[in-house]
């Protein structure tokens, strides 16, 4: 059976004003920066692409808080620095809303790399995976996701191939980067912090 999971529904304030991004068959879609509020008060800055229309009759602006819906999605940008994933939410609908901020998640996919894991200086353990979820018409987005504890020792001991259902939150986090010449970039990496995580059977 072949699954296809990907949902995410976003609560927040639209930090910049959509700008274009590209035109496919005939639709033209934009750009802008979704900044949802954590529990902490951390902000995640996500990128959004949605439909003109869509923005359109959501009749949505810069500083307005919004509530979209839709699937994570990546692609590779060639830079001069290499290749790039880029991740953003693809929008499905997109209102004005006063929710409170939300930023849920939930995809089925395949580990398409084997399973990292790690501990952080302080002790918690850690454990990346690179998951490959299906997209209609045979396309695949790869996704960074990232889980803690317990659930990322159960995950370490999967293998390339196993498939999962997982639920989590689309997060940003700023590092800097060493480049080859020893200059330093700053970048933003985008990941999936898992909440649950279950093994998926055929």
């Amino acid at each position: 059976m072949d699954y296809i999971i990907n949902q995410i529904r976003l609560c927040g304030t639209m930090e910049t004003a959509p700008v274009f991004s590209h035109e496919n068959h005939g639709r033209r879609f934009y750009s802008f920066f979704l900044s949802v509020e954590r529990l902490s008060g951390t902000e995640d800055r996500l990128r959004v692409l949605a439909d003109w229309e869509l923005l359109n009759e959501a009749d949505a602006a810069w500083g307005e808080r919004i509530l979209v819906t839709g699937q994570i999605r990546s692609f590779n940008q060639l830079s001069e620095t290499g290749r790039h994933l880029i991740i953003s939410v693809y929008a499905e609908t997109l209102e004005l809303t006063d929710e409170a901020p939300d930023n849920q998640a939930i995809l089925t996919g395949i580990f398409c790399r084997e399973p990292v894991y790690r501990r952080t200086p302080l002790g918690r353990e850690i454990c990346d995976v690179m998951l490959a979820v299906n997209r209609p018409y045979h396309r695949t987005d790869y996704l960074p996701c990232i889980f803690w504890g317990r659930t990322a020792r159960e995950m370490a001991r999967l293998t390339v191939g196993a498939r999962i259902t997982m639920t989590g939150r689309l997060q940003s986090r700023d590092y800097v980067k060493t480049l080859a010449d020893g200059q330093t970039e700053q970048r933003t990496a985008y990941e999936i912090s898992a909440v649950t995580a279950e093994l998926t059977r055929d």
